[in-house]
């Protein structure tokens, strides 16, 4: 009789298991469509000849003595930015990225994907670039929400990768117990015979 109910308790947490594994599937299908095709995406970023992520340009000088002042550079950037896109573009910096032994320097924008590379020793424009890995890794961490809504402290992306990262932990047991549950319950049934 022990045997039996032991047996009827096991199906019985193998079906629950399973019905969570399926609901969540079902509710959280689009998210993981969306993080899977951005991580994809993003994995593929340097080898995808400039079209996710920008080439980085070659300068003329690789000696930070021979490099303009970051002020002056920063001026370019700004004008040629607002030159080459829109007069009235935003020019809030996220980060400014010296590269030294390249002998050139990025400016990269916070609130558009545009990016600026310049020659660090001559100020010259290398290149205008559209950042698109910028814009995939948003969307594959939650952030462009909290880009879209405005809110501090990027509140809507800690949200989003709790609840994914713990489905993902979910669907990794649950799945784990679907696969290993069977054989153990088949095994059990052999040696209750």
């Amino acid at each position: 009789m022990t045997n039996k109910n032991s047996k009827k308790d096991y199906a019985k947490t193998l079906r629950t298991v399973r019905k969570i594994h399926r609901t969540a599937g079902a509710l959280l299908f689009s998210f993981f469509i969306v993080i899977a095709i951005t991580g994809l995406l993003l994995g593929w970023k340097k080898n995808s000849n400039g079209i996710i992520l920008p080439k980085s340009y070659q300068g003329t000088s690789t000696n930070l003595e021979h490099w303009l002042p970051l002020d002056t550079l920063q001026i370019i950037a700004f004008k040629t930015l607002r030159d080459s896109i829109d007069s009235s573009i935003d020019l809030s910096l996220q980060r400014i990225d010296a590269r030294p032994k390249k002998g050139m320097i990025k400016f990269v924008f916070d609130n558009h994907y545009w990016g600026i590379q310049l020659d660090g020793a001559t100020g010259d424009v290398l290149a205008i670039t559209k950042r698109r890995s910028d814009f995939f890794e948003n969307i594959h961490d939650g952030s462009i929400l909290d880009i879209i809504f405005g809110t501090k402290g990027e509140i809507i992306k800690l949200i989003y990768t709790s609840i994914m990262g713990t489905a993902l932990l979910v669907f990794t047991i649950t799945g784990f117990w679907l696969w290993y549950g069977p054989k153990r319950m088949k095994r059990k049934s052999i040696k209750i015979n």
